[in-house]
């Protein structure tokens, strides 16, 4: 292996699990950065396909929420088949319905239009998630493969779109597998998941010997990592990124400690009006029983 392509034990490498970072690794205009594409969306789909594009699908300029949330890379393969390869930062409740969606407007986007074409002219379409910073299905399997499917006479529709996810926190899985034992996407997710930790570089290395796409995912992140300028500009954006979930986050904390406030003070308001009726038809109840007012108020006293 080419020393500059190499891993040291103290390189400071920026944290491809980052949006930005996992962005500029695989759409940089050069040969390294498309091999690493192709070589992780063959290894998750399970067939060779090799990027011939990679779809424009950035927002608008002035649509600064999307430009700091979505960063997706859409692609189509030297078949047609179309790709859309997404790492999340933090999955949402609505994860599944969400990897849903995009994998259906993917598939629907395509130009069946004209005489000559037909619904047999649609190519597959994949949807691909990669969760980075928490488990989302409740299994202990880091990867997961979904199509249409009749679960209860276990039978596949056989379509032509499928939602792969790959939970990088589940890789404690394989962490200790030897590499020779690992499938493709296993060293994928174990060089996603480990590639900080700097104790763990030896095996890192050993993955990037023994996996040419990997390797040049690696070689481009390592540049990315050593030029200060795009290193700064991609932390930024991380930034951004952290202040807007932070934001969130804070906004739902606040309006859960808002709502216990007023939850609690309604609840003692409420009390408070319940408590009064009940003494007030007890004291007209001894009043009834023609108990005297001098009488009545040593009751209320006594409590």
């Amino acid at each position: 292996m080419d020393e500059n392509t190499r891993v040291r034990h103290t390189e400071d490498m920026l944290d491809i699990r980052s949006d930005p970072v996992f962005k500029a690794v695989f759409t940089r205009e050069c040969p390294e950065s498309v091999g690493a594409l192709s070589n992780l969306v063959s290894a998750l789909i399970g067939r060779e396909v090799t990027i011939v594009a990679i779809l424009s699908n950035e927002p608008p300029i002035e649509n600064i929420r999307d430009r700091q949330v979505r960063f997706d890379i859409k692609c189509r393969a030297k078949d047609g088949q179309l790709v859309n390869v997404e790492m999340c930062f933090n999955s949402h409740d609505f994860e599944p319905v969400r990897l849903e969606f995009h994998a259906a407007k993917l598939f629907i986007g395509q130009d069946i239009k004209g005489k000559d074409k037909d619904f047999d002219d649609l190519k597959q379409a994949y949807q691909i998630g990669i969760l980075a910073k928490k488990p989302f299905f409740a299994d202990k399997n880091y990867f997961h493969s979904f199509e249409y499917y009749d679960p209860e006479n276990k039978v596949s529709l056989g379509g032509r779109t499928r939602i792969i996810t790959l939970e990088l926190i589940k890789a404690d899985k394989i962490a200790e597998k030897p590499v020779d034992e690992m499938s493709v996407s296993e060293r994928w997710a174990y060089f996603f998941e480990y590639l900080t930790d700097k104790k763990r570089r030896d095996k890192i290395n050993e993955l990037l010997k023994k996996e040419e796409g990997i390797s040049m995912a690696n070689q481009v992140l390592m540049t990315i990592s050593r030029d200060e300028r795009e290193r700064e500009r991609l932390m930024q954006e991380e930034r951004i990124l952290l202040d807007y979930y932070s934001g969130i986050n804070y906004m739902k904390k606040k309006g859960l400690a808002e709502g216990i406030q007023i939850g609690t003070e309604r609840g003692i308001q409420i009390g408070e009006q319940r408590g009064t009726k009940k003494r007030d038809k007890e004291i007209l109840g001894l009043i009834k029983q023609g108990i005297s007012i001098e009488e009545i108020e040593q009751y209320l006293l006594r409590g």
